[in-house]
């Protein structure tokens, strides 16, 4: 991942926060790269769950905070998929070959897109490949990786760096050693971006200055 502490983005698709972390990462101004990386909730003993709700009233409580978070960051409305909760894994491991091949950040976009603003279950395989053509990845290339065993690997190593740099709830942000999960990544989000926002620095959310490829 190059010189010095990391700096990762950890996501899961599955996760209306970590959708809602995305958009503002996306379009923040930020001092230096961060590292995209796809982690399965699963892979993290403390991740929030989305289907331990108590009761109806919580859950539909829980809706109507991510609907307002939506539309402050001037998002569509939140088109919960059928089902939500849904299991998260073809995504993820697609998630980990676009990674692999440079298209994190524009498969991430177009897979939570899908998800919360198409209201697209991905769970199935025809929702992640049109996820994946968006940004140009081959539907024969995802659907082999997505089987492959090297894929399932690099997933769990991935959910293995994540633990050990101290993240056990997503979304997470690792700066400096210092990881923020969950709520606290969120509203570092909204800190970092009102600080940064209006500075004329040329990176982008992926630490370029004219593209989407971002830093291994």
């Amino acid at each position: 991942m190059g010189d010095g502490p990391a700096r990762l983005f950890c996501f899961d698709l599955g996760s209306p926060l970590c959708y809602l972390a995305a958009e503002r990462v996306l379009h923040m101004r930020l001092e230096a790269p961060l590292q995209w990386l796809p982690v399965s909730a699963a892979e993290l003993p403390h991740a929030e769950r989305f289907d331990a709700f108590r009761c109806e009233a919580e859950e539909q409580a829980f809706r109507e905070d991510v609907q307002l978070r939506a539309a402050a960051l001037g998002l569509p409305r939140i088109r919960w998929p059928q089902p939500f909760p849904f299991d998260s894994a073809l995504a993820m491991l697609a998630a980990t070959y676009a990674k692999e091949i440079g298209r994190a950040v524009p498969f991430a976009q177009a897979a939570f897109r899908q998800a919360f603003a198409g209201g697209h279950a991905l769970d199935r395989e025809d929702f992640v490949l049109i996820a994946a053509a968006a940004c140009e990845m081959h539907p024969n290339a995802v659907k082999s990786a997505i089987g492959g065993r090297a894929t399932r690997e690099r997933l769990q190593e991935a959910g293995a760096l994540a633990r050990a740099s101290g993240v056990d709830d997503l979304p997470a942000l690792v700066i400096g050693g210092e990881v923020l999960a969950g709520e606290r990544a969120l509203l570092e989000l909204q800190r970092e971006s009102g600080a940064h926002g209006d500075e004329a620095h040329e990176r982008d959310a992926n630490g370029n200055e004219a593209d989407e490829r971002e830093v291994a």
